[in-house]
């Protein structure tokens, strides 16, 4: 009963209006950030095919021209304006991208010359997702295919030499994954498992940072208001005391990370969707499905797999919380948590910008002991690990987890069992100026 009266109150402290209020905006935060990249893609992929012309040649070629344009399945918009301020060009149209065909166009196809046009557009900001609706690269393809067409019909080429030219080679892309192989681009497969593999690095990065922060500031607070003291004498076992933290801290923690994770799927697959079938569209030779081709080349993690991520993310969580705990206990003001925090930030940050940049497995063999050494990084290489049969280095990384948080929750429950709980701290050389000072008055 005292057990869970002590819970409650960790709970209470750890759990409060303001954690709850943090969750909901952050998850909201994350849910729109993916509807408005949902929004900007399929603007992008409704106008892949819209073109605004102004034709200031305005010759029977020209006309054609853009007929042809429209028969590729291009929206076509005409615009008539001479002015040679572009700027006040586009805010006459009301457009953000417009190509002129200049005066002369004509002539100079019907001489065998390279033609001119004029692009035009507008850049807003320096956002990468402010100009990904800009439709003039795909005009200016088509505008081209269209003289290519000319001159090749000048030179005696019927429509199968064009496309023979185009494209002489016929590429038949495979991809083969330790002993399957399936007839998909390795590209198309890669951009898949990159955006899977986004979402666990990013979320065990913000709570290894959550969950620390709030534990030891709750540790540091109870030792600065003397409220820990009162609570360790008073008559509940001190192991009783340490549960109840440790499990009040890991169930916010895990609260978090359903939250999280349900926020960063919500965005990551709002706005990667759209991308990947816009991709899947115009890839070359894409005979098989992407969804389909991971299953056959086993990339496609199971129930199972699923349930060992998740036992080595809670592994995760309790290493990050133990330490948590006798990292707070150095701590003698507020001031000192946001130091104290730095290990643990490093941790993370080492294995989460490697695994982001390069497979771990592929390192120098220092580096990678170095790397997997840090009780993190296996969960962040969690699932590469299981996609690509390397199984033998999960459930070694499982064990040394296992034995990793056994080493700290150790050296936790003795701190927490004797008096050096109240008294130890970092003094970051606070005890060389007492003594400095205590001499001066003496000698004063």
């Amino acid at each position: 009963m005292k057990f869970f009266n002590l819970l409650k109150k960790e709970l209470a402290e750890l759990l409060n209006m303001q954690t709850i209020i943090s969750l909901v905006v952050a998850m909201g935060l994350l849910m729109i950030m993916g509807n408005v990249m949902t929004n900007t893609i399929e603007e992008a992929v409704e106008q892949e095919y819209k073109i605004t012309l102004c034709d200031r040649d305005k010759t029977e070629f020209t006309a054609d021209m853009i007929e042809k344009l429209r028969s590729y399945g291009s929206k076509v918009d005409e615009v008539t304006d001479d002015s040679e301020d572009y700027a006040q060009l586009l805010e006459n149209a009301e457009k953000d991208c417009l190509i002129i065909i200049p005066e002369g166009f004509s002539e100079a196809v019907e001489k065998g010359e390279s033609p001119e046009i004029i692009s035009i557009a507008r850049m807003k900001s320096a956002a990468m997702m402010s100009n990904i609706t800009n439709t003039n690269s795909g005009a200016e393809t088509l505008i081209n295919r269209c003289v290519s067409e000319v001159f090749a019909a000048n030179a005696g080429l019927t429509p199968e030499d064009m496309q023979l030219i185009d494209a002489p080679v016929e590429v038949v892309s495979h991809t083969v994954v330790s002993t399957e192989s399936a007839e998909v681009s390795s590209d198309m497969v890669m951009s898949k498992v990159m955006m899977q593999n986004m979402i666990l690095p990013i979320i065990v990065f913000v709570l290894i940072m959550m969950t620390s922060q709030g534990l030891m500031s709750g540790i540091s607070n109870e030792k600065i208001d003397k409220t820990l003291e009162t609570l360790l004498s008073a008559p509940v076992s001190r192991t009783a005391v340490l549960g109840s933290k440790m499990l009040a801290a890991t169930i916010v923690a895990m609260l978090q990370a359903v939250c999280f994770m349900f926020g960063f799927s919500s965005m990551m697959s709002g706005a990667t969707q759209d991308a990947t079938a816009g991709i899947a569209n115009t890839a070359a030779a894409q005979i098989m499905p992407v969804d389909e081709a991971l299953e056959k080349l086993g990339l496609s993690l199971s129930a199972g797999d699923y349930v060992l991520v998740g036992i080595q993310l809670f592994l995760t969580i309790m290493i990050c919380l133990s330490l948590s705990l006798i990292l707070g206990s150095l701590v003698s003001d507020a001031k000192q948590t946001q130091t104290m925090i730095m290990p643990l930030m490093f941790g993370a940050m080492i294995p989460y910008m490697i695994s982001m940049l390069a497979d771990i497995n592929t390192l120098p063999i220092a580096v990678r002991i170095f790397v997997y050494a840090i009780p993190f990084t296996h969960t962040f290489s969690a699932i590469p690990n299981l996609m690509f049969g390397n199984t033998t280095i999960f459930f070694i990384g499982l064990a040394y987890q296992v034995v990793v948080f056994g080493v700290c929750m150790f050296f936790a429950l003795r701190l927490f069992k004797s008096d050096k709980m109240l008294t130890v701290s970092l003094n970051f050389g606070q005890k060389s100026r007492y003594k400095k000072s205590a001499k001066k008055e003496k000698s004063e």
